[in-house]
């Protein structure tokens, strides 16, 4: 079942979520292009009755001492903490190619007469959003009219920019748990004529944010826990397409079209194992060591597992390997196995060794539902917890196996000069 080679993920489009109280930005340039993506934390709230409906503006400087507008965000309404869509901008657009050309990025609360409330700046160069001197670079967003009043303004935000100059292709697999009677309204997998049943809404809410992060949006998609036909030989890593050789599904909308054609056509059947589909996706990370390739393995479930022992084993191998898992459960079960395999508090460990790296992140996805359970009340902050552990599990597999990040831009050469090289 190849997987490899098929849709190529810029890493560095994962900004870390661990500080609070900033902007987040990751940037990468791909040919003549950059990708960016920012989300915000505590901004001033300018709204009277509301929060802030905050976008950002970013300006070319010019010789001549002023700024050209080159991009401007959508707007994110009724919050403080946005999280604005990845962008992509010609590199040119944003320095004419000069990687030392200032950038000025402003940022405003929206309002419906036109009379945005101005929020704060900073400025920056392509050359600083590219060369990520350290991990984590913060720049102060500040009001200059506040600051000239209040003796105690310090900011109105901060920035921090995450720039990995790693150059890394990835790929996300989706792997659904199988078990109940579809037909029945008690289970999780029930096929309603009237609404998604939780499964597809996750599906459908995690692919979605995943999806904007793969160029071809093309995903491999396994199901386990099913006897499958003809002779119904029970499969933990099936593909929910039925095609062996191509298991990848075109966009959310195939995989959830995939989905539900598997609940027609096989039966589905425990015990729950893990390690399957967990060995599976690390079979072909192990092949791929170099750092030119990243799996991220994203397992929908709904808590029970029957091999825990094995697929502890299966997480201890796969945490040598460019690999991560996101396990999101649905439904309303206890999931103490699941926070077991997340690692977070107690590293995992089989038959005495302890994981390399900790490369599990578990999300409930109840918690982030109204309580109808049919809509998800934050988007972004499920984005956010879903993602949250990637960027720190990817940098740490690089430094493991002393994989350096790809050299900073080159000097700005205006036209018409050379550099000459000192012999």
């Amino acid at each position: 079942m190849p997987i490899i080679n098929k849709s190529p993920l810029n890493f560095c489009r994962y900004s870390c979520y661990r500080h609070i109280f900033t902007i987040f930005l990751s940037a990468h340039s791909l040919r003549d292009n950059a990708t960016m993506q920012f989300c915000a934390n505590k901004l001033d709230k300018k709204d009277f009755f509301g929060k802030s409906d905050p976008f950002m503006v970013f300006y070319r400087s010019n010789e001549d001492g002023t700024f050209t507008i080159c991009h401007k965000t959508e707007v994110v309404k009724n919050t403080l903490n946005p999280v604005w869509q990845p962008f992509t901008i010609p590199v040119r657009a944003l320095c004419n190619g000069d990687y030392d050309r200032a950038i000025k990025v402003e940022v405003y609360d929206w309002d419906r007469d036109g009379s945005h409330d101005f929020i704060g700046e900073f400025t920056t160069s392509y050359r600083e959003l590219a060369r990520g001197q350290s991990q984590f670079n913060v720049y102060e967003v500040v009001n200059p009219k506040k600051k000239m009043k209040k003796k105690k303004y310090v900011n109105s935000g901060t920035l921090l920019l995450l720039v990995s100059e790693y150059v890394c292709f990835t790929k996300f697999l989706f792997a659904v748990k199988f078990s109940g009677n579809p037909s029945q309204s008690t289970s999780l997998h029930y096929m309603n004529p009237y609404q998604m049943n939780a499964y597809a809404l996750a599906l459908k809410a995690v692919g979605e944010i995943i999806q904007d992060y793969d160029s071809d949006k093309m995903f491999p998609a396994l199901g386990f826990g099913a006897k499958l036909p003809p002779d119904g030989h029970v499969s933990h890593e099936f593909p929910l397409n039925g095609n062996i050789e191509n298991p990848y599904c075109n966009g959310i909308e195939g995989i959830l079209e995939a989905y539900h054609q598997s609940l027609k056509t096989v039966q589905l059947y425990g015990p729950t194992n893990f390690a399957p589909v967990v060995n599976h996706v690390a079979r072909y990370a192990a092949a791929v060591q170099d750092g030119s390739q990243y799996f991220v393995l994203l397992i929908i479930t709904d808590g029970v597992i029957s091999d825990m022992s094995q697929t502890k084993e299966a997480i201890v191998n796969a945490a040598k390997l460019p690999m991560s898992i996101i396990i999101v459960g649905v439904g309303q079960a206890e999931f103490d196995a699941m926070i077991e395999l997340d690692g977070d508090d107690i590293r995992i460990s089989s038959r005495g060794k302890l994981a390399e790296r900790d490369i599990v992140q578990f999300v409930p996805f109840r918690d982030y539902m109204d309580r109808t359970g049919n809509h998800v009340l934050s988007m972004a902050r499920l984005a956010k917890d879903v993602l949250a552990e990637i960027p720190d599990q990817f940098i740490s597999y690089m430094k493991s196996r002393g994989i350096k990040p790809n050299p900073s831009p080159p000097p700005y050469t205006p036209p018409g000069h050379t550099h000459h090289t000192q012999i």
